[in-house]
């Protein structure tokens, strides 16, 4: 039996609860950057613009000696400097004629129409000043963010740590991917690949273990030895059957919080921590483990990492009928076919190859029992 069986909502919250922001902090080069929370307030050491600067190709002019210019009365000067944009205006000049509105003569600027001060002029701190909270605290940058900064002469930004989560891939039958031919029985290890490429998609530090065989004492050791982590990953042995280890070592070892939760796919999943570090117990069949990756984990990486669980959802018309088992909280794969969504309705947690097939997945809620054919659903795109 479950341990501590729990709904899917319930379970997230719990998990949540233990996944608190990371407080560490490093100082990066904001040409790496993109994706952090800024630990800090970042305060602009100078104004920006550094200087009155043109806003177009054109003359600088006194405003005052442009008075009542028009075409039908252009205006004169012999007072004037040629500029192009983002050139520094002297101070001797307030304005900038466009050069379709001037003619250059041979001692002096024709001029057909009137600008006032300031006109086509780029002001000094105009955009920045110095001083000036340009983000504050939790920022998430992003790469038109560092484009400013750099434009302020910032090279270097405190941010938050990104997570630290070690991936504990286990089973008697795996062989690590590309090794040797499989025997009959074997599988090669693509959880542990998978959870990585996404975790690193997600800003985390992922590093995944050596396959650690179905032995409660290697888990044991696998657990202990990485506890400077923020979060642990176990992949497989999360059931209740005599191998499945997992759950047990971590109600031994430390706390376990959830053991069976109502998601399809991806029931047998356990969380819980050993002192500091967060433990998630994936189970083995990969369309479960990447159900679990998307609604549990990644959430709980985004908070740890001070972002926001923003995941990319679309409008679409359901093709066909979704059903869904009551009291679940359910995740279906979905391909989109002529502007419309098409449920990939099969059976079995290991058919990976309808992840492949997939656009994304369509969340049915714990108190539905599905949606109807033509029914308009959010689609969560897979990243």
């Amino acid at each position: 039996m479950f341990k501590r069986f729990s709904g899917a909502t319930q379970a997230k919250e719990v998990l949540l609860a233990h996944c608190p922001p990371i407080m560490r902090t490093c100082s990066i080069a904001c040409s790496e950057a993109a994706g952090r929370a800024v630990s800090q307030d970042i305060v602009s050491p100078v104004s920006l613009p550094g200087f009155d600067r043109a806003a177009m190709d054109g003359f600088a002019v006194k405003s005052e000696d442009t008075k009542g210019a028009r075409p039908s009365a252009p205006v004169f000067l012999e007072r004037f400097l040629p500029v192009r944009t983002g050139m520094e205006v002297p101070s001797d000049y307030d304005a900038v004629v466009m050069l379709e509105d001037t003619r250059l003569r041979a001692d002096s600027l024709e001029i057909t129409a009137e600008v006032h001060a300031y006109r086509n002029v780029s002001r000094i701190g105009e955009d920045i000043t110095r001083g000036e909270a340009v983000f504050r605290e939790g920022h998430v940058l992003r790469p038109p963010d560092i484009a400013l900064l750099s434009a302020l002469g910032i090279g270097e930004v405190q941010v938050y740590g990104r997570p630290k989560v070690v991936i504990i891939p286990t089973g008697g039958e795996l062989v690590p991917i590309g090794e040797r031919p499989l025997k009959t029985g074997e599988a090669y290890e693509i959880n542990g690949l998978m959870a990585k490429l996404y975790l690193e998609k997600w800003g985390c530090d992922a590093h995944k273990l050596e396959i650690v065989s179905d032995d409660s004492e290697k888990i044991r050791e696998a657990i202990l030895s990485n506890l400077d982590a923020d979060m642990i990953v176990i992949i497989g042995g999360t059931s209740v059957g005599e191998k499945d280890y997992a759950p047990r070592v971590l109600m031994e070892t430390g706390e376990l919080f959830v053991h069976g939760i109502r998601l399809q796919p991806g029931k047998p999943t356990a969380f819980g921590a050993v002192c500091s570090t967060t433990v998630v117990c994936l189970p083995g069949y990969p369309v479960a483990a990447l159900a679990v990756l998307y609604q549990f984990v990644r959430p709980a990486l985004k908070k740890m990492a001070h972002l926001s669980d923003f995941l990319p959802q679309i409008p679409v018309r359901l093709a066909r009928k979704i059903p869904s088992r009551p009291g679940y909280l359910s995740m279906v794969r979905v391909a989109l076919k002529d502007g419309e969504a098409e449920p990939i309705m099969v059976s079995g947690a290991g058919i990976l190859s309808s992840v492949a097939r997939a656009d994304g997945f369509v969340i049915v809620p714990e108190d539905l029992e599905g949606f109807e054919e033509g029914e308009t659903v959010s689609l969560c795109l897979f990243e």
